[in-house]
């Protein structure tokens, strides 16, 4: 039976039980192929609007990315509307902002409709590196006003010092409408909220083969789903149904990123930090994370990995970070560190899609994916139902392949992740 990494979120989940595997034949009227943030999300919303559905995990519910991220709730993609506007045109940049808040406002509803414990605080920070990252914000600022969030609110030096317990930045953004969770719990309430509508869900039920047609059969080691629409979810992890699907695995690549958990600090400590509670992300392109967990510990990550590493590994990558920024933490013992899996795209965006009329997939939010997954969930379901224009405006986006295939999409991907890392330092 498979078994979570260890990390905070698993340490401090609300359910400790697996769910069985899939040892059955079965119909419904969709199969979702992965229990992430987009599968779960896709799964519910269809559960939600009267759809029989049966969800097949290979591992764990919230196993990779979903489970083991930051925790922020930040919005938009990860290329902003001026990005897409430039690249795509106005009608598409404008399409992708009328939906670039919403994955927040289901993740909200969705705790409160279904009474998910998953420590949900409001309020997150951008802050800036440098006088040319603050003056990046103050556009970043009108270009979110512009497509509708009206609660924004530029930090001077001396104002963030007010939200954040560091001399580093130059200054910041509050978005009094982002926040942070526990991403493992927030998995964990919406599988439940998917069988109080009716669905299944199974874990330990890797997919093996996917029989096409009018009538797709999803097939398991043990079992069988026969149903009218699949939604593939498995994100980072897309390679594990690569035999199926190839064409979903050479236009993207998995990466990892690396947190860190202090053990529970003390109240003074937590007020010294981050007296409002609100998450934090700074401006650089490998940028630094951090949040106070429900109990009153310091969630730090950082950085991006081409595979997996040790903890021990990741506190020596980690902790330098942490101590750069809270440098009065030197003493604090670190409890947990771990690696998370997130699926990167050529272009940082998202791709959607089909394969042939009645298989849908979402996936590659290039670590920007909390809100997006959520925002992927109504979106598929709203095309399974036969509305699918907000759908086709992802579903329009060119999906490239990395230059020079897999084999060479590590090295290049590491060489321009250098060169960005290298224009944050010089401030550029």
């Amino acid at each position: 039976m498979s078994s979570y990494p260890s990390s905070y979120y698993a340490a401090s989940a609300n359910r400790k039980t697996a769910r069985p595997a899939l040892a059955e034949s079965l119909e419904a009227d969709v199969c979702v192929i992965g229990a992430g943030f987009t599968g779960l999300s896709s799964a519910l919303h269809l559960a939600e609007r009267g759809y029989s559905v049966v969800v097949l995990e290979a591992s764990r519910i919230g196993f990779g990315a979903s489970g083991r991220n930051g925790g922020q709730i930040v919005h938009s993609y990860s290329r902003d509307m001026d990005f897409i506007e430039n690249h795509y045109g106005t009608e598409t940049a404008n399409a992708m902002g009328s939906m670039a808040f919403e994955g927040g406002r289901i993740i909200r509803r969705i705790v409160q409709q279904y009474d998910i414990q998953c420590d949900l605080k409001d309020g997150g920070i951008f802050a800036a590196c440098n006088k040319k990252q603050f003056r990046d914000l103050v556009d970043h600022k009108k270009l979110w006003q512009k497509h509708g969030n009206d609660q924004l609110e530029l930090l001077d030096e001396n104002q963030l010092q007010d939200y954040i317990g560091t001399s580093r930045y130059t200054g910041g953004l509050l978005d009094k409408s982002g926040g942070h969770i526990h991403p493992l719990n927030l998995t964990l309430g919406e599988a439940d909220a998917i069988e109080s509508l009716g669905g299944k869900v199974f874990e330990d039920s890797p997919v093996t083969f996917v029989e096409q047609g009018e009538n797709p059969v999803v097939k398991t080691a043990s079992g069988q789903v026969r149903c009218q629409y699949v939604m593939i979810a498995t994100n980072a992890y897309v390679e594990g149904i690569g035999n199926v699907f190839p064409e979903l695995t050479n236009k993207s690549m998995p990466c990892g990123t690396q947190v860190i958990t202090t053990e529970p600090l003390s109240e003074a400590q937590q007020k010294q930090l981050l007296p409002q509670d609100y998450c934090v992300e700074d401006s650089n392109y490998l940028l630094d994370y951090y949040r106070l967990s429900g109990d009153g510990r310091l969630i730090y990550g950082g950085g991006v990995t081409y595979g997996a590493r040790e903890p021990e590994k990741i506190e020596s990558l980690i902790r330098p970070k942490m101590l750069k920024t809270f440098p009065q933490l030197k003493d604090v013992k670190i409890d947990y560190a771990w690696t998370g899996n997130f699926l990167l795209t050529l272009m940082r965006l998202p791709q959607f899609g089909r394969v042939g009329n009645n298989i849908f997939y979402a996936q590659g939010y290039s670590g920007h994916g909390v809100t997006s997954t959520h925002l992927a969930g109504e979106l598929v379901a709203s095309a399974i139902q036969g509305h699918a224009e907000r759908f086709d405006v992802f579903a329009g986006l060119p999906q490239y392949p990395f230059p020079g295939g897999r084999m060479l999409r590590v090295p290049y991907t590491a060489i321009g992740a250098f060169y960005y890392d290298l224009r944050d330092k010089l401030g550029i």
